[in-house]
């Protein structure tokens, strides 16, 4: 139960990426590591212990860059000891690349195997993320040609991972010079989410709070779960703010005005309630209220 997190951004993200492991912090605490990449050139700071210790001032201000990666360990294959198991890994050939993977191979021995008599890599550690990692390299090498990347090869390789690593797993990749990668397993056991920072122009805050309160309808009283994600971007206009639940409704050219309506149809459907406050010039809050059904021990 790892955590991981990349960002792509048009200035730095090395803070970026300390605050989101920072949320992600309940996900492993055993060690913690950044990788950013400016231009072709990684930039990595990683090691035992929690977020806030293994990152001083010093730290991140060699994390130069624009894209990067990061990663909270919670050891489920390997030794929870080993600094040298801190992830992101890193690797020189094909084109350097670096890895951080939340989940578990099952197939980890006979991958290991197959990478050192078929594809001659060695890998280090008894961590299993270090195998998906050359299995990845491996991949890219042989679908390269003239060791050129266009997205049809990258993609090919993620393919080629899928056939060969059994499991559930969710990975974030940097392949230097080209970008960050990121896609899981065959059956998305593993949560991975994809999300744009569009509506804040790349500026601004975004936070999101969980409660539990008790309702009163005034005949009698019931726990309840409030999920509240708020920003402080622009604001939504009053005659846009009325249609975003409205199915198909979207003000994106490719956009298919259905998530909004997904997420309201599933509230409903557990007999919850969404709403949306917003003002012009002073954020939105999307408020999300779900009754609490069953005891304390379910």
């Amino acid at each position: 139960m790892c955590g991981i997190l990349g960002v792509v951004a048009k200035n730095a993200v090395n803070q970026v990426l300390y605050d989101g492991l920072l949320v992600l912090q309940h996900r492993g605490q055993d060690a913690a590591g950044i990788v950013t990449a400016e231009g072709a050139t990684f930039h990595m700071h990683k090691g035992g212990g929690m977020v806030r210790d293994v990152f001083r001032t010093r730290n991140m201000r060699g994390l130069l860059g624009a894209c990067g990666i990061g990663h909270t360990r919670y050891p489920t294959a390997g030794s929870a000891w080993s600094a040298a198991e801190s992830q992101p890994f890193y690797v020189n050939s094909p084109f350097g690349l670096v890895l951080g993977h939340n989940g578990n191979l099952t197939n980890t021995d006979q991958l290991k195997s197959d990478l050192f008599r078929q594809d001659l890599r060695h890998v280090n550690t008894n961590s299993d993320s270090e195998v998906l990692l050359n299995v990845l390299a491996h991949e890219l090498q042989e679908g390269a040609a003239n060791y050129k990347l266009d997205p049809a090869t990258i993609f090919a390789a993620v393919s080629g991972v899928h056939r060969r690593c059994r499991g559930a797993y969710a990975v974030v990749a940097m392949i230097a010079g080209y970008g960050l990668l990121a896609f899981r397993d065959p059956y998305g056991i593993r949560p991975l989410i994809v999300g744009k920072n569009e509506a804040m122009g790349g500026t601004g805050h975004v936070s999101i709070s969980a409660s539990r309160l008790r309702l009163e309808d005034g005949v009698e009283s019931h726990e309840a779960v409030l999920v509240q994600v708020s920003d402080d971007g622009p604001g939504i206009p009053a005659d846009v703010a009325e249609k975003v639940f409205d199915p198909f409704f979207t003000t994106k050219p490719q956009g298919s005005g259905l998530g909004l309506a997904i997420v309201r149809k599933i509230v409903d459907a557990h007999d919850g309630r969404i709403d949306l406050r917003t003002a012009v010039g002073q954020g939105t809050t999307i408020r999300v209220t779900l009754p609490v059904t069953g005891s304390d021990e379910d």
